[in-house]
């Protein structure tokens, strides 16, 4: 992967989306530091499919919540104290 400064990469757009496209996802830094990556489409769709559901995700489907099998409350037999 390439680094591409910010300014370069403003500059060249089209050259970087062609490196990105011929040799791979490319880097692009502000002030020495990196803070984004160009990838091709592909390889975007192909990390999105492969990536998990976020919690909140989860947590807004309604998948899953009716297979839980929980116990009966008040059913279970509690231990008594022994005597010292």
């Amino acid at each position: 992967m390439r680094t591409w400064p910010v300014q370069d990469a403003k500059a060249r757009f089209s050259e970087l989306l062609d490196a990105c496209l011929n040799e791979g996802p490319q880097i692009v830094s502000r002030r020495g530091a990196e803070m984004a990556v160009l990838v091709p489409l592909a390889e975007w769709r192909r990390l999105n499919e492969a990536a998990r559901p976020s919690l909140k995700a989860l947590l807004l489907s309604g998948v899953g919540r009716a297979d839980l099998d929980l116990p009966r409350r008040g059913n279970a037999r509690r231990r008594t104290a022994r005597p010292l």
